[in-house]
């Protein structure tokens, strides 16, 4: 079976997906950006999940690279997926972390039986990563992935963001 790759200029929180993909920060409580943003439109249900996550495996807080799904409350979705994207480096290459957000979510979503995911650009944000280094990463590690999903769609908030995306789908 083929992944459909898609690219959507908008809002995430808007998009009606099996999944959609939250940059979370390790805390899993909330922050800015795309985190901030589907907590406040996915509503209370999100941040108590999170919550019960952190009280039981994620004491510590979730890994950079990792990934982990709860409810998605008020979106319209069935499930959001929380990955922590790593904080872009000029001196060590932390590529490998990045990938991992995007394989790692579909694994989860794997598991969760989801045919349709929502990407946003994971870490390029206030994480700094540049985006079209983030653009490539994200594609090249979603083609080669081994998964069931069948429609991967990246959400990218502004026509710059797309642009990238677009160039970097080839």
């Amino acid at each position: 079976m083929t992944t459909t790759l898609t690219l959507v200029q908008g809002d995430i929180t808007r998009q009606s997906a099996d999944a959609i993909v939250n940059a979370a920060n390790s805390s899993l409580l909330g922050g800015g950006g795309v985190d901030g943003a589907i907590h406040r439109r996915g509503g209370p249900e999100i941040l108590a999940a999170c919550r019960a996550l952190r009280a039981s495996h994620y004491g510590k807080g979730l890994a950079t690279g990792q990934a982990v799904a709860t409810t998605a409350g008020a979106l319209d979705a069935r499930w959001v997926i929380h990955t922590v994207g790593p904080v872009w480096s000029a001196t060590e290459d932390r590529s490998a972390l990045l990938s991992s957000c995007y394989r790692e979510s579909l694994r989860i979503a794997d598991e969760l039986g989801a045919r349709t995911v929502a990407f946003p650009a994971i870490s390029t944000g206030v994480y700094g990563w540049p985006m079209d280094d983030g653009a490539r990463i994200a594609l090249d590690t979603v083609r080669t992935a081994r998964t069931a999903v069948r429609e991967v769609r990246f959400v990218l908030f502004d026509d710059a963001a797309h642009r990238v995306f677009e160039a970097a789908m080839g």
